[in-house]
């Protein structure tokens, strides 16, 4: 292995064993809220701060008859928002789910609570999320704004209060809970994909308050996932591409261009193999979290990328007849690693919930230059090009001129 592949691998192993340091538990990842057994409605045994979103849970467990009577608290994002909290029989999980969804009535403004069963067609959003009743046990259900609060508003904390009988000698009980932007009619939309809003679910030991809870990728470990990952698949293996397009037909340049292109898609490919890598880190320590098109688009890259960098150590001489194959199959990975590179860029930014940031913005502004400069030097290869196509045409005509001058004046 040459010095410059043993730089690259450690730079990566570096960044790495950095995400495992930076990586922390599950409960410093989240911002939790701080939870109280009293609440407007009742005052409750015992109680939890849940790991995200910053909601709590109070509850009072009746072993008699397995029945829980339970207060969740939680907070709207928006004054057409929604805020909703439940339980899943079967798993911590949002497909199967029997929740209460609080929200304002369209028609009076005031505070609703309503039933709602998460069938699993409830992801392909294919129609209206409408409400209906629970087939489950629940013997009562209200909802209450927390003061200073009067209506529903950013910000606003809400009490989702229910009864529900559990089953006999049943105490580890599955909850999920989220809230969203809007509601159409009486539907809630979608909510946001952000990885604490996936992460919304914990399973609870009702007896001894014991919570098993997701963990999540620090913030730390997102924004350098990102940035190393817009850096390199989003800028520098375009740049590298480019270089290598414009600059090798340019005589003057001789062997710079190569150079220029290797070392440029060598520090490309070696920040997107880390952010390839972190982005593995936050997906083990995220097991709850999935970004399936992300994920793909990320991996079809990394594969490309990888073949890449293997092809050079098996590139045919240029006297080779083989070589103009492997010339051909380098470029059409080359091109397709770019574009996968720099689509799964901006869905990285939708993932990180960037999608109408100023970061986004400003990566838009910078790939519209690099476009902005390949498509000037496209043109101007097209027209240097055409010249000399004409220039050796006329050249032709001229040597052909002389020839047959040559020839009348020999008879």
């Amino acid at each position: 292995m040459s010095s410059q592949a043993r730089g690259m691998l450690l730079v990566a192993l570096a960044v790495v064993a950095a995400a495992v340091v930076l990586l922390p538990d599950g409960a410093d990842a989240v911002a939790a809220g701080r939870c109280t057994t009293s609440t407007p409605l009742k005052t409750y045994d015992k109680c939890i701060a849940l790991p995200t979103q910053g909601a709590t849970l109070a509850w009072t467990y009746d072993a008699r008859n397995a029945t829980l009577d339970a207060a969740f608290t939680g907070s709207f994002i928006s004054p057409s928002g929604w805020v909703a909290w439940g339980v899943n029989a079967d798993a911590p999980a949002m497909t199967g789910a029997r929740v209460l969804a609080a929200f304002s009535d369209p028609s009076t403004g005031a505070l609703l609570a309503l039933p709602f069963v998460l069938s699993p067609d409830v992801k392909l959003q294919a129609s209206p999320l409408v409400s209906r009743p629970l087939d489950i046990p629940l013997l009562s259900s209200q909802a209450s704004l927390l003061a200073p609060a009067r209506t529903v508003r950013d910000g606003a904390a809400v009490t989702i209060a229910a009864t529900v009988r559990l089953s006999p000698n049943r105490t580890r009980v599955h909850f999920v809970w989220n809230r969203g932007l809007y509601v159409q009619g009486y539907s809630p939309t979608i909510h946001p994909t952000d990885a604490s809003d996936l992460a919304s679910h914990a399973t609870v030991d009702i007896l001894t308050t014991a919570t098993e809870a997701s963990p999540i990728a620090s913030a730390t470990l997102q924004w350098l996932h990102g940035s190393l990952n817009a850096l390199s698949w989003g800028l520098l293996l375009p740049v590298g591409a480019a270089v290598a397009r414009y600059l090798r037909p340019c005589a003057s340049t001789g062997p710079a261009w190569f150079y220029a292109h290797a070392a440029i898609q060598a520090t490309g490919y070696t920040m997107g193999a880390a952010g390839f890598a972190l982005g593995l880190v936050m997906g083990a320590a995220s097991p709850g979290v999935t970004y399936k098109l992300h994920r793909g688009l990320g991996i079809a890259a990394a594969t490309a990328g990888s073949l890449q960098t293997l092809a050079m150590f098996f590139r045919p001489k240029t006297t080779n007849r083989y070589r103009k194959y492997w010339k051909s199959y380098h470029h059409l990975v080359g091109y397709g690693c770019v574009v996968v590179g720099v689509v799964n860029v901006f869905q990285g930014f939708e993932v990180m919930g960037l999608g109408a940031s100023y970061w986004k913005l400003g990566y838009c502004l910078a790939l519209a230059t690099l476009i902005g400069a390949c498509v000037a030097l496209e043109v101007n290869a097209w027209v240097v090009f055409c010249r000399r196509q004409q220039e050796e045409k006329l050249m032709r005509r001229e040597v052909e001129d002389v020839v047959v001058k040559d020839r009348a004046a020999a008879f």
